[in-house]
């Protein structure tokens, strides 16, 4: 670190935007695998981490780049499904990520155990503790080389062990089914020990 790169006596160091900040720090992510239906009529899942709730409504959005074939898929087809892995279940989501071989196909998502969505034409990552099934709502282009994909949810499925229950204590939640994050770039965590936020009164959303 040269001492341009210091804003002295702040403890701060400045990135600068000339190149993407995004490798030099970690941030706290969702790990999902996103399905989608190939022109072929097969199925291909990816694994992606930049996603979010799109509000407090049912939709969601995840980024992706037009060179995916999740992104023509999506719009093509005009649906979607997402599943969230559990911890025990990264090593999966890493074989969705698998390059496609010459005949652009992906032969690492037959090691992968799928069951049909309910609502959608889609499957859904088998032990999963979460599904979402969607249909496309908004595309957004020009994020540099990349878009925001969103879509409405129209079934939300979950595991009964990870399933919030008012007379279930929030933190045996956690102890019982740990989620699995994506600490950017290259690291994953199980998250199992949480506290309550402390919301100052009087707080809404």
């Amino acid at each position: 670190m040269s001492e341009s790169d210091s804003t002295h006596g702040t403890g701060l160091v400045a990135l600068g935007t000339e190149h993407p900040v995004w490798d030099r720090f970690f941030q706290v992510f969702p790990l999902i695998v996103v399905g989608t239906r190939e022109e072929d009529g097969s199925f291909d899942l990816a694994p992606k981490h930049m996603a979010v709730p799109m509000g407090w409504d049912n939709y969601f959005g995840f980024v992706c780049t037009p060179r995916h074939a999740t992104y023509g898929n999506a719009v093509r087809e005009g649906v979607f499904t997402v599943s969230f892995p559990r911890p025990s279940q990264v090593l999966l989501a890493s074989l969705a990520a698998a390059p496609r071989c010459e005949e652009d196909t992906k032969p690492a998502l037959d090691l992968l155990a799928t069951r049909p969505a309910t609502r959608v034409d889609g499957v859904l990552l088998e032990d999963a503790y979460l599904h979402f099934e969607c249909e496309t709502d908004r595309v957004i282009d020009d994020f540099g080389s990349n878009s925001l994909i969103t879509g409405r949810i129209v079934e939300a499925l979950v595991a009964e062990d990870a399933l919030r229950d008012p007379d279930r204590d929030d933190a045996e939640i956690f102890a019982a089914s740990p989620l699995l994050a994506y600490l950017a770039p290259g690291r994953y965590a199980e998250v199992r020990d949480t506290l309550a936020f402390p919301f100052h009164a009087g707080w809404s959303r």
